[in-house]
């Protein structure tokens, strides 16, 4: 009898040990591996081959760096968390950070201030995303997808203060918005090039990109992502940047494709300097309701505030296409820097285009754009497509004219017929710049800005150094565009 009870002492005992454990790293100015965490705590994290696994809460002291520099897996338990003092390094061709259980979400990752994080290459998923408190952050090249509330509950990456860095990076099937920071938080990220689409799988009234306010003197800039909305969710729009607090609000939104959301862009609250050019809008329709939402870009203001500076976009099949509330300006074109260039086309709701409806007292200089897409418009036809005091002598007038729609001094055959050659190209293309344009811009089939030259007229000759596959070639001046397919071998 005693033996049997010694027997199962020693067994308790044995299981008791072998319970997962949390560990902190002992803050001595140490580089450490994962292998080196394994040794140090076999109960926090185990090794098979190239597969590892935690079991516990994972804390990286303030003086201690982890980094991950070769292909892994990292499987972590439920509602573990990894919280990072120090620094965090992902530096390999393929990490993977997973759940242990993708039905039982770990916690994710919190990034304490003044910790120093750079995640390269690394999938991340089924977590409760990346608290990111520090100013010193950058992620790129990563998949971000089918992550819950965990660590943050308002977006998959949440951003507190400084200058982060999120670059070329797929934001995929979250729970919460893609990117986020707080009304009072003074963020001026650098967003480019990511592809983020079909966030905010709560469906709550949240847009992707979701940011407050942001540095004085640094902008915020959001360039060259396409953010894609899923059609099952209506209430998600695509980006939004909003300043109820007093602070700062300089921002540029340039070069995107943003399709298929609740809304396109919209900008709330004062503003100190904006800038939305070059991007394409389109089809953020998918609630339906123009009282609730359905703009290309929508600019709402309690106060007098800078004119917001929008130039070349496209912006079509929205329910509006800009709308102006309470006392927001805006700038779409005008004598002295800025070119217009803006492109509507059918941005339709309860049977009318509204391509600008200019809902305030504000007086808009919108000159030089194409306000009826694919014909040369009359003044009363352009006139039809915008609201103002013309419609509501409450309302501020809007100066549309000149306008330019469609092509001017060559027929439309002449500039359609316009090409270059060889096409397909390996490395250069050729062509004769009879029409006079300005500017030649190669853009990737999902509307991205890829490059941008400025050509004389004549003979000309361009380099293409670019991987194989189907681009769009865009010539333009301020008069007319043309825009022809290349495919590179």
């Amino acid at each position: 009898m005693k033996k049997i009870i010694v027997t199962t002492f020693l067994t308790l005992l044995t299981c008791a040990l072998a319970i997962a454990q949390d560990y902190t790293t002992p803050n001595t100015g140490v580089t450490w591996t994962l292998d080196d965490i394994a040794a140090a705590s076999p109960t926090t994290i185990t090794i098979t081959g190239s597969d590892y696994t935690l079991l516990g809460n994972l804390t990286i002291a303030e003086n201690d760096t982890v980094i991950i520099d070769s292909d892994l897996t990292l499987s972590i338990d439920a509602d573990k968390l990894i919280t990072v003092f120090g620094a965090f390094t992902v530096d390999s061709n393929a990490v993977t950070i997973t759940a242990l259980d993708v039905n039982t979400p770990y916690e994710g990752f919190r990034f304490e201030e003044f910790s120093e994080i750079d995640i390269n290459n690394a999938t991340i998923e089924y977590g409760g995303g990346l608290r990111v408190l520090t100013e010193i952050f950058s992620i790129d090249n990563c998949t971000i997808t089918n992550n819950v509330s965990g660590a943050t509950t308002s977006a998959v990456i949440q951003l507190s203060r400084g200058l982060p860095q999120i670059t070329n990076n797929t934001i995929t099937l979250n729970e919460n918005p893609a990117i986020g920071s707080a009304a009072n938080s003074a963020v001026s990220a650098y967003i480019f090039n990511n592809t983020i689409e079909g966030n905010n799988q709560s469906n709550s009234n949240r847009p992707q990109i979701n940011l407050g306010t942001t540095l004085a003197n640094e902008p915020l800039q959001i360039i060259q992502n396409t953010i894609i909305g899923d059609q099952t969710l209506d209430q998600a729009g695509g980006i939004a940047i909003a300043n109820f607090v007093g602070g700062n609000i300089n921002a540029v939104i340039s070069g995107n494709t943003i399709r298929g959301n609740r809304y396109g862009i919209t900008i709330l609250g004062v503003n100190d300097s904006v800038e939305i050019t070059n991007n394409i809008i389109e089809d953020n329709n998918i609630q339906g309701d123009p009282n609730l939402g359905g703009s290309g870009i929508n600019l709402n203001s309690s106060t007098a505030t800078n004119a917001v500076i929008v130039s070349g976009n496209e912006i079509r099949r929205n329910l509006w296409g800009i709308t102006m509330q309470g006392s927001a300006a805006i700038n779409l074109g005008d004598d002295a820097g800025n070119p217009g260039g803006n492109v509507f086309s059918e941005n339709e709701n309860g049977g009318q285009v509204y391509a600008l409806y200019n809902n305030t007292a504000n007086t808009i200089s919108a000159k030089n754009n194409c306000w009826i897409e694919g014909q040369q418009s009359t003044p009363a036809q352009v006139e039809d497509v915008i609201f103002h005091s013309v419609d509501d002598p409450t309302l501020g007038e809007v100066t549309f004219d000149p306008f330019l729609c469609g092509i001017l001094g060559v027929t439309q055959n002449a500039i359609e017929n316009f090409s270059f050659y060889p096409n397909p190209t390996n490395w250069e293309i050729n062509f004769n710049n009879i029409f006079s344009f300005e500017k030649v811009e190669i853009y990737g089939v999902q509307g991205r800005l890829i490059s941008s030259e400025n050509i004389s007229e004549g003979q000309q000759t361009l380099s293409v150094n670019l991987p194989s596959g189907l681009y769009f070639v865009n010539f333009s001046n301020d008069a007319q565009t043309v825009t022809k397919k290349m495919i590179v071998e």
